[in-house]
């Protein structure tokens, strides 16, 4: 099972990344990207969110090219996009409203936290001991929701198959690349990502604290 299928206190784990986006009054479309498989045959807790106004959308091998599926078949009136991850259950609605803020305002945006903990750099020549200490001012980590003006964002993908340069681990990166500033939005530490066994575990925590 993908890991975005797991349950959370009992609701899929990408149900409840796509809730607060379904349910936001400025929000028109949804674009859920899975594997070609699951497009075909919905999963069952997938089926009725139609009118909420969900998409689902085959993805590709990269990152970069699921976006741009997603992109792809957005109404023309889309003018506003933000982009989420689907492992990221518990993204609050004030800073969906903040990444949207900036995106109007013709910038990009990227929620994200500050660093706070000590950062250590491997030695190049043996990954087990301490090459250096990186200073952590100035640092943050970045989440999602990332949102951007739509063109800004299609430029940036546009410039990104067009070019050899190193990958890119989110769009906020392809956006700086073009030189549109993007904005920090202070977010919650609670928007964890589900990568790990400890982080369900944390997750299941959450989600119970909260219902």
């Amino acid at each position: 099972m993908p890991k975005q299928y797991l349950p959370i206190a009992g609701v899929p784990m990408v149900l409840r990344a796509l809730r607060p986006f379904t349910a936001h009054p400025e929000v028109a479309r949804v674009v859920l990207v899975l594997p070609a498989e699951d497009v075909a045959v919905a999963p069952e807790f997938l089926r009725g969110l139609d009118g909420a106004g969900l998409i689902l959308v085959a993805g590709g091998v990269e990152r970069t090219e699921s976006v741009g599926a997603g992109l792809a078949v957005l109404d023309a009136e889309c003018r506003i996009v933000l982009v989420h991850d689907a492992a990221r259950p518990f993204v609050e609605r004030a800073v969906i409203d903040a990444v949207i803020a900036c995106a109007r305002g013709g910038e990009g945006a990227v929620a994200a936290v500050r660093i706070s903990d000590t950062l250590k750099e491997a030695a190049s020549e043996d990954a087990t001991r301490v090459g250096r200490t990186v200073p952590r001012d100035g640092l943050w980590r970045a989440q999602t929701p990332q949102g951007f003006p739509r063109d800004v964002l299609e430029r940036a993908h546009a410039a990104s198959r067009s070019t050899a340069g190193p990958p890119a681990s989110d769009d906020a990166t392809l956006v700086e690349r073009t030189g549109v500033a993007v904005r920090l939005v202070p977010d919650s530490l609670r928007n964890l990502k589900v990568t790990t066994a400890e982080d369900l575990a944390m997750a299941e925590l959450l989600a119970g604290r909260a219902e």
